[in-house]
């Protein structure tokens, strides 16, 4: 593995922990590189794409990581035929339980994607969409985990209301998620696997249905997706 970024203190820190090999150029990546990984901000994507170009050789795979940014516009930037599966993973990949939608254009062959596939889903789960169906990725589990750490504070500080101390409150909301989540990818049971009838479950239940959060998380859900395909499109004009 080789890391480039700007900021040489971080760099050091990278090499220090992973023992890798480290630079602060980004050309000297892409020359070494047969995966070569662009987890950049969107808006830097032109000035770092302009730089590493005539390093990239048509064997190489580009990996994106960007809202916003189709892999015909990061072709594009590069000015020649280049092979690019674009990926949109999610944060907790840092704890190796990250969710990733990945596609890639005409030139990548089934034995390299599955190359990239195998290295997202060394951190968490990964599945192959279409582009189109990025938006969607980006409004469920891109932007996801922030509508899942509402839910968590909510849980928590209504336990806190009720007497719970916050650190176990944090605790008692986080690992219900983290349970709950686990069991719907091994089960496929959802609520009605925990609701009773005229139990407190069902009663709690109602409150929310009247409350309007599943209409809410649709429209928040939907809106994160709006979002990322105006930000395609503006980067595209």
């Amino acid at each position: 593995l080789i890391v480039s970024n700007p900021r040489e203190e971080k760099t050091a820190k990278l090499k220090d922990e992973f023992g890798i090999i480290t630079t602060t150029d980004n050309k000297e990546v892409a020359k070494q590189s047969d995966i070569l990984v662009l987890s950049v901000k969107p808006q830097v994507y032109p000035a770092v794409i302009k730089e590493i170009r005539d390093e990239v050789s048509s064997e190489q795979i580009i990996v994106t990581i960007a809202a916003g940014v189709s892999m015909e516009a990061a072709e594009r930037q590069f000015g020649k035929e280049v092979k690019i599966v674009r990926v949109m993973p999610n944060t907790p990949a840092l704890v190796g339980e990250g969710m990733s939608g990945l596609c890639c254009n005409e030139y990548v062959t089934e034995e390299e994607f599955d190359l990239v596939h195998k290295i997202f889903e060394s951190f968490g789960k990964a599945e192959k969409i279409t582009e189109n169906l990025m938006d969607a990725v980006v409004g469920v589990s891109g932007s996801g985990p922030a509508y899942v750490y509402m839910f968590i504070e909510a849980m928590a500080d209504a336990a806190v209301a009720q007497g719970l101390p916050r650190k176990q409150a944090y605790t008692f909301a986080a690992q219900t998620l983290l349970g709950s989540a686990k069991m719907v990818l091994e089960t496929g049971e959802l609520k009605d696997a925990v609701c009773s009838p005229a139990g407190t479950t069902i009663e709690a239940v109602n409150v929310l249905e009247k409350k309007g959060m599943r209409s809410a998380v649709i429209e928040a859900v939907t809106a994160a997706a709006k979002k990322n395909h105006q930000l395609g499109k503006k980067k595209e004009k």
